[in-house]
């Protein structure tokens, strides 16, 4: 019989492997999927055996509930500002006082891109991620070690021998370029205003007090630097910054040794149209001299370090003419102005499109047919007019009005209530259907494979499908007709299909595009109402007493359930046999829980706050996040907060860790597990 305990080590290291593949190496070898399925496998087995699960475990990404506050941290060593240069003579400048202080010695440096992120250090010890803090004032910085633990391209446990008992690496956390436009796009369709750029997004959500916000953003990470050592390896900054990409550490592989400052100059020079390559905002480069020895003789100022520099790109901005302008439509009706341009190099692309937001946006910037116009990229991403060349505004120009009806279907439009979106308001507008449709099938949603884009037009075009549920009555027949579709693929269309109706509610939820119903609300009402019409059937208020659920979302909720359009879909889509209760947990119906519900609260003594939930998952009750009068029971740990006293005033049932273990008819050892610290 194989042991438990080995097959979670070993899919535990695989899986490790695959991330330092992806995020050091770049390098993948398996697609996502693969990875998703590697994942599964060990969620399951360690669902089964919760006293197997340690807080290194790939699994524990996502740890706690919303946290209350963030708690102030000193750095073990000032975390400095970097001093700025923007010109070449300035950055000689800076190489002649380093040659003055080192009197004679011969240096080098490293250059490494300056990426429009959010500085952070991440403190590992004896090899596992125990602290994570922004900057801050340099001296003091906020403890984000729940947020940081949903970034994936951070190592949650080091690899190597080598590894010293104590190792502080200093890097940027950032949003990728892709992941970044994919949100702005959904926020805009969800009728919600667009991120201005990445690195203040970044900041934002790195702010957030819900760790489930973080992961659900696809930050990321990469070292530049390091901190407080228990023991150096390395004499170079060149040499440890390659011995931490073999301890898993995310290293830019932009990072460059010059060997004097004409060698800077170059690479400056070379990478400053090369950056728009990469997947992530860059706005410069950072000289620092390599060897670390001669950086602790030339030490710092009160501010800054004296053995680095910045050198910083000017913002590129270029200018065209506006020749049309077009109406966009999104899934929720929302119209997106968008300016056509004439094609202009822009931040080393062709720029023939601009985003003019909003309507309100046209009016604030007086922007008009056939006017010449500066543009620029927001954070070097998204193309934007950011203002109107007046002065050479020509007599022909045109005034842009917002539409008085659908330019898809002709449809009524109606401005939101103290918003700034105009949006049809046509259930049946075409355009709507199919970014609707685009959105149910996506990964995050009902993951339907092989339904793209251009298959969801010809099907609406061709009014083969109206609604959800038609996708379900669809026939690998009428398939074969549609363009570049032959009989393989029909049948893998269809097949893919009926493999969605068994995704459950929170799916389900997430995708029937209810505003401000994203993939954690999905979940957490699916959680709290494992059936669709128990859900339909709440009131608001019930709603908002949903932890995690205010009055906005449960307000949307509530209007889609009442509505004849959202009724509507729910009925067809059962018709069509589509699964509308969230899935029956493994052991559900046995076991000495089976039928309980059951909340955490508080720090428990061994057990992480997942691996107490996978506990009673697999002893068939069921764990939610809030306390209710249907709760069967609350397992209070050390600070408990106030779950404890609302469990105490509606008269729930409060047990301990000893008793909750006993409950759970299990004595075995939780395996000396680290603890994880309690988040409220």
């Amino acid at each position: 019989m194989v042991d438990p305990r080995e097959q979670i080590e070993r899919l535990r290291a695989e899986i490790r492997r695959h991330d330092r593949l992806y995020y050091v190496e770049d390098k993948p070898e398996i697609s996502d999927r693969q990875y998703d399925q590697l994942m599964g496998q060990l969620k399951g087995l360690e669902a089964r055996h919760p006293e197997l699960i340690t807080a290194d475990s790939p699994t524990q990404r996502v740890a706690g509930e919303p946290i209350e506050r963030f708690v102030s941290v000193t750095h073990a060593l000032a975390m400095l500002s970097i001093d700025n240069t923007y010109t070449e003579a300035d950055l000689r400048d800076f190489d002649a006082r380093v040659a003055k202080a080192l009197a004679g010695q011969g240096y080098a440096y490293v250059v490494d891109p300056k990426i429009d992120g959010v500085a952070v250090s991440l403190r590992y010890e004896r090899g596992e991620l125990t602290l994570a803090a922004t900057r801050g004032d340099g001296r003091t910085g906020d403890d984000i070690t729940a947020n940081a633990r949903t970034i994936s391209a951070i190592p949650l446990r080091l690899a190597g021998q080598d590894v010293g008992d104590v190792v502080e690496v200093r890097g940027e956390v950032f949003w990728p370029t892709d992941a970044f436009s994919r949100f702005n796009a959904q926020r805009i369709a969800d009728g919600e205003e667009p991120f201005a750029n990445p690195r203040n997004a970044t900041a934002g959500t790195l702010k957030s007090l819900d760790p489930k916000v973080v992961a659900g953003r696809a930050l990321s990470f990469l070292a530049h630097g390091f901190g407080q050592m228990s023991d150096r390896p390395a004499g170079s900054a060149d040499e440890l910054m390659k011995r931490m990409g073999r301890w898993g550490i995310p290293v830019s592989r932009e990072m460059r040794r010059c060997r004097d400052i004409d060698e800077v100059w170059a690479y400056v020079h070379e990478f400053q149209h090369r950056r728009y390559e990469l997947p992530y905002g860059v706005d410069g480069v950072v000289v620092k001299v390599d060897d670390l020895a001669q950086r602790d003789r030339l030490g710092a100022t009160s501010r800054y370090p004296r053995w680095c520099i910045a050198f910083k790109y000017e913002t590129e901005q270029a200018e065209s003419v506006v020749t049309a302008v077009d109406f966009q439509v999104g899934r929720l009706g929302t119209i997106t102005p968008v300016a056509r341009l004439q094609p202009v190099q822009l931040a080393g692309t062709t720029v023939s499109n601009a985003s003019l937001h909003n309507f309100d946006q046209i009016d604030r910037l007086d922007v008009r047919i056939a006017d010449a116009v500066i543009v620029e990229k927001a954070g070097e991403i998204i193309p934007q007019v950011v203002r109107v060349v007046v002065e050479k505004r020509p007599s022909n120009a045109k005034a842009i009005h917002p539409p008085k009806s659908c330019p898809m279907c002709a449809g009524p439009t109606q401005r939101d209530e103290g918003g700034v979106y105009l949006r049809c308001v046509n259930p049946e507008c075409p355009a709507q259907l199919k970014e609707k449709l685009r959105f149910f099938a996506a990964r995050n949603q009902m993951d339907i494979e092989h339904l793209g884009p251009a298959l969801i037009d010809q099907l609406v075009e061709r009014g083969l499908v109206k609604h959800f549920a038609d996708l379900y009555s669809l026939e690998a027949e009428q398939l074969e007709q549609l363009e570049r579709m032959g009989g393989k693929s029909a049948a893998n269309v269809v097949e893919a299909i009926a493999g969605s109706k068994q995704r459950g509610l929170a799916p389900l939820l997430a995708g029937l595009g209810i505003r401000h119903v994203g993939g954690r609300a999905a979940e957490v009402l699916a959680e709290h109402y494992d059936h669709i019409d128990s859900l339909a059937q709440a009131s608001q208020e019930e709603l908002t007493e949903v932890e995690e659920i205010g009055p906005v979302i449960a307000g949307s909720v509530r209007q889609f359930f009442t509505s004849k359009a959202g009724r509507d879909a729910v009925a067809r889509l059962k018709a069509a046999g589509v699964q509308v209760d969230a899935p029956k947990t493994a052991g559900v119906g046995e076991g000495p829980l089976a039928g309980k519900t059951v909340v955490i609260t508080g720090t428990l003594a061994n057990f992480s706050r997942s691996g107490a939930e996978s506990a009673v998952k697999a002893a068939g009750g069921r764990a939610v996040a809030s306390v209710s009068a249907k709760t069967d029971f609350l397992v209070a740990g050390e600070n408990p907060g106030t779950k404890r006293d609302k469990a105490s005033e509606l008269g729930v049932e409060i047990i301990d860790e000893a008793e909750f273990v006993r409950r759970l008819g299990s004595d075995r050892h939780t395996g000396g597990r680290t603890t994880e610290t309690s988040l409220f």
